[in-house]
């Protein structure tokens, strides 16, 4: 009887070939593959954010979510998209010799820059429709709550995180990359992303929205008012939520967690266990 999953072997091959397609796409390409991707994560943390934002249990909240963020994902590994987080798997291909560093790094940086356009024209779009109205409020000031909560967070906090993160979001798409039909990814996708946010571990993409979000939020009288109220914030501390405490406190530590737990705990040790049996 055929085997109804791929091998790890041949999930490392297709992961290989893919990367070096990859790094031969044009430029424009690959920006709009970033584009969808960090929208579709973007979608994935305003959806959640709908469902938890008046739910008081922390345990419930985040299980909440956990089983509504992997949609952003399945968005990506079934319809398309290029992320950061899963590209960060493409070390594989420079040790194999399929292209230089120089390409990974150009093919790194441009997906991230592309995922993060892709997210903000998602906030931008929400901000629109009046989304964070909801509840009277409450969704924007959940939205503050949420981006806060990320920019206050040490710059030890953020990498040990962001490697905790990229370690169960690379197994996720590697797991999808095993299953065979459509069912088997989503259900390959789920679990490990369901144990990403209930961890509440930190993903450089996803904070592409849930900071800049908060960002547009607070800038809402009304929602500033209503996070003062429901969860005791001063003046003082909203102000902590800006360009350049998002950049500096949380997306940069985060990328570089989300990088080291990608190539260094996922994707190296799969090169080393398996290639040789490729060759």
């Amino acid at each position: 009887m055929e085997n109804q999953f791929n091998t790890p072997q041949q999930i490392l091959k297709a992961n290989l070939e893919a990367a070096e397609a990859k790094a031969q796409l044009p430029i424009l390409k690959l920006l709009v593959l970033g584009l969808m991707a960090g929208a579709a994560i973007a979608f994935g943390g305003s959806s959640s954010n709908v469902a938890v934002h008046a739910v008081t249990n922390a345990g419930l909240a985040k299980f909440v979510a956990g089983a509504i963020f992997p949609v952003g994902l399945m968005l990506i590994v079934l319809v398309g998209g290029e992320l950061f987080t899963g590209d960060c798997m493409m070390i594989n291909g420079m040790l194999n010799k399929s292209y230089s560093v120089f390409v990974l790094i150009k093919t790194l940086c441009l997906v991230w820059i592309s995922n993060f356009a892709g997210a903000l024209l998602v906030v931008c779009l929400i901000h629109f429709c009046g989304q964070y109205d909801m509840s009277q409020g409450l969704l924007g000031a959940y939205t503050i709550k949420v981006a806060l909560g990320k920019v206050n967070l040490s710059v030890g906090e953020c990498i040990s995180s962001g490697v905790l993160c990229n370690i169960l979001v690379c197994t996720a798409v590697l797991m999808a990359g095993s299953a065979r039909d459509v069912a088997g990814k989503i259900w390959a996708i789920f679990f490990p992303m369901l144990a990403f946010v209930l961890g509440g571990y930190e993903h450089c993409v996803a904070n592409m929205y849930y900071i800049p979000a908060g960002i547009v939020a607070v800038r809402n009288p009304s929602y500033v008012e209503r996070a003062m109220e429901i969860y005791g914030y001063t003046k003082d501390q909203l102000e902590a939520l800006n360009v350049s405490n998002m950049i500096v406190h949380n997306l940069l530590p985060v990328t570089l967690g989300n990088i080291i737990g990608g190539m260094v705990f996922v994707a190296l040790p799969l090169y080393y266990l398996h290639l040789k049996r490729m060759k």
